[in-house]
């Protein structure tokens, strides 16, 4: 592993690439921690307080990466976004028009980035009001702030600094995808949440509960081998290509295989459950309406949460490994190039096959996703640690998904320049 890391700083537009995302990061760590115009000492006290006791706004906050407790320019973080490209890939299926642009290349790609760039700060908007509007509630409640709350000036100058926070994130995740190692959006999710978790153990440690200090690490431990052996495992379907003659060279008549692999998705639909399950909760925090907040923190945890973000973590499976995967398009390619499944006919058959395979070995990654999201999230969510409860599977899932998706992305940049990768 050190042997690939260092081969990967001798290679100098590998070694940009790599300080390119590290800075890009770093900068995005400095802009969760400056608060917005107007916003003082003790008001920040007063809503670190408030993370502590709510269950959902800790885990917003854990999705902020701590943002949304110092009420930081970034507190929106790179949710609006994420919730965006859901919207807009879920349209893709409903909409003629945004599935030609789907399937047109570059062209139609940059269409639908620019829409989805526009339904962020669209998203951004409603929830910057909305988080003006519920952070001045508690504050006043607190104490730290007068009766009248923000005069207007004040809320209009948070409220553009939320908006350009909004922007900013979503201009750096696109910038770390594109000139970076990567996919820019998890990234950021996943120094999010690492950069909470020594808080957690800190805190645990404090309390005098270093078991569960033990029991955190251990977890984290069986989740990075479990996710790593599924991640690696995949289905060879096993292809034969007909000899062919050409002058006088001979190609063709070789056998080879398709990997399927076990769990196509990776990380993307524990994300995209976390991102619907959060919406509900964030438009929950931000009404002053009793009954609408305490389903807010019905939702952000306990045995709804488990069970919602257990189905929906299944579906988002099934459908993002739709999406990235055509067995129509298999099966054309194999056949325009001479190749064949044995046993199946070319054409139509060969794309049935494909995705009745497909849809065998989707099911069991997809339930190991859920399970292992959700059975570490019950076992924290029993402790009397706050920072710990915030914490659960889905945590642990997205940064040792993010980290290994990293990692591939680099493996791959290695072996294209004859240098061994982190994988053997």
């Amino acid at each position: 592993m050190f042997q690939a890391l260092a081969n990967a700083f001798r290679v100098p537009d590998l070694r940009k690439k790599i300080l390119f995302t590290l800075g890009i990061l770093a900068l995005y760590r400095v802009g969760a921690h400056v608060p917005v115009p107007g916003v003082t000492a003790p008001m920040i006290a007063a809503l670190t307080e408030a993370a502590s006791k709510t269950a959902a706004f800790g885990l917003l906050n854990l999705f902020a990466g701590g943002a949304l407790q110092t009420f930081a320019v970034f507190a929106l973080g790179i949710m609006p976004y994420i919730t965006a490209s859901i919207i807009m890939q879920l349209l893709q299926a409903v909409i003629p028009k945004l599935e030609q642009w789907s399937k047109e290349g570059e062209t139609g790609q940059r269409k639908i980035i620019q829409i989805t760039r526009y339904v962020t700060l669209g998203l951004g908007f409603v929830e910057s009001v909305g988080l003006i509007a519920t952070f001045q509630s508690l504050l006043i409640q607190a104490g730290a702030l007068p009766a009248a709350g923000f005069d207007w000036l004040t809320r209009i100058l948070i409220f553009l600094s939320l908006m350009a926070g909004t922007a900013f994130i979503m201009w750096m995740g696109e910038l770390i995808t594109q000139r970076g190692i990567g996919n820019g959006m998890s990234l950021i999710i996943f120094v999010n949440i690492v950069s909470r978790f020594p808080q957690t153990l800190v805190q645990a440690l404090q309390l005098g509960q270093w078991y569960w200090a033990v029991v955190i690490l251990i977890a984290a431990f069986g989740v990075v081998i479990a996710i790593v052996y599924m991640e690696r495992a995949q289905r060879r379907v096993p292809v034969q290509y007909a000899k062919r003659v050409v002058g006088r060279k001979v190609f063709g008549g070789v056998g080879t295989y398709i990997p399927l692999k076990l769990n196509a998705a990776n990380v993307i639909p524990i994300i995209f459950a976390s991102s619907v399950l959060n919406f509900p909760t964030v438009l929950a925090s931000f009404s002053n309406v009793v009954w609408l907040r305490n389903f807010g923190n019905l939702l952000a945890k306990g045995p709804l949460n488990w069970s919602l973000q257990a189905v929906l973590i299944v579906f988002f499976t099934y459908f993002y490994t739709a999406l990235v995967f055509n067995p129509i398009d298999l099966a054309d390619n194999l056949r325009k190039q001479g190749g064949f499944i044995p046993g199946v006919r070319p054409g139509k058959a060969t794309a049935t096959y494909v995705e009745h395979v497909i849809n065998r070995i989707t099911l069991p990654g997809a339930l190991f996703l859920a399970a292992v999201a959700v059975v570490p999230t019950i076992l924290f969510q029993q402790t009397n640690v706050t920072l710990l409860q915030q914490f659960g599977g889905t945590s642990l899932l997205i940064m040792v998904g993010v980290a290994l998706e990293t990692m591939t992305q680099l493996e791959s940049q290695l072996k294209m320049r004859h240098y061994d990768g982190f994988f053997k």
